[in-house]
């Protein structure tokens, strides 16, 4: 069953909000201040339960294609210990990239200036040839590594692509069984780690609005009155290069629960 996108309010909504002088705006703003710890501290429990998941051997040698040539899954970590693929909506024969995708990436190499100091890669996973997603990566101007599964069967293995005969039972397991969104490419994080002797182990996956926490924007929305101000799930996201040119509604499902 579809989950519901909550109502949000709109902006004469916005104007019932009661107008108080500011000892009684403190006061409530101390009230939810004790929400907002207590959702802080149950975040960390959470942070330190995924932590303890158990591991996954990876057995397949799975290979990917890149500007440099055929890679490993190994070298994607590039001498760090830690990897996060994120597996970017980009499908054999498309010329764009999802709008949410594209949305996500545009917030990871600022972070990558800081995490990749702490023992952590990030590379984007598609299924696309490389050939047909490196013209777009150049017009986004991203810089962080991205490499083509095309070939493999990693994504279908990662839970983010799927069958046309898969996608026509409208059932594709996708989050887990949570989802029922059934598309041939859907989005995802996915987290490993490598031990010295150069084994690796799939540690954690996250897909739909378990990337949402990720997202700089997303949080900054939620911070002001008409919050994210959508009408349907990310209907407002653009490719950054479209937002005064046409409009884009989500067409990937990545705000999903």
């Amino acid at each position: 069953m579809t989950m519901a996108i909550p109502t949000l309010p709109t902006v004469e909504e916005l104007k019932t909000n009661p107008i108080v002088n500011r000892e009684a705006w403190l006061e409530a703003r101390k009230q939810l201040l004790a929400e907002e710890k207590a959702a802080l501290k149950r975040l960390d429990e959470i942070s330190a339960k995924r932590r303890a998941l158990p591991w996954v051997s990876v057995e397949k040698d799975y290979r990917f294609r890149a500007p440099e040539g055929e890679v490993s899954l190994s070298e994607l970590f590039r001498g760090r210990s830690q990897l996060i693929i994120y597996h970017f909506m980009f499908g054999p024969g498309w010329e764009e990239g999802c709008d949410g995708c594209s949305f996500f990436s545009d917030h990871v190499d600022g972070a990558r200036q800081h995490f990749e100091h702490n023992d952590v890669a990030f590379t984007a996973v598609s299924r696309g040839e490389l050939a047909e997603f490196l013209s777009f990566k150049e017009r986004m101007g991203w810089k962080f590594p991205w490499v083509s599964s095309a070939g493999s069967n990693f994504n279908f293995d990662y839970g983010v692509s799927f069958t046309p005969e898969q996608v026509a039972t409208g059932e594709v397991g996708y989050n887990f069984g949570t989802t029922p969104y059934a598309h041939e490419e859907l989005h995802g994080l996915s987290v490993f780690y490598k031990k010295p002797d150069g084994s690796v182990f799939h540690t954690y996956s996250t897909y739909a609005r378990g990337v949402d926490i990720l997202t700089g924007a997303l949080q900054l929305l939620d911070l002001v009155p008409k919050g994210r101000n959508e009408s349907g799930t990310m209907d407002w996201v653009r490719l950054h290069d479209l937002y005064e040119t046409e409009s884009a509604p989500d067409k990937c499902g990545c705000g999903e629960k």
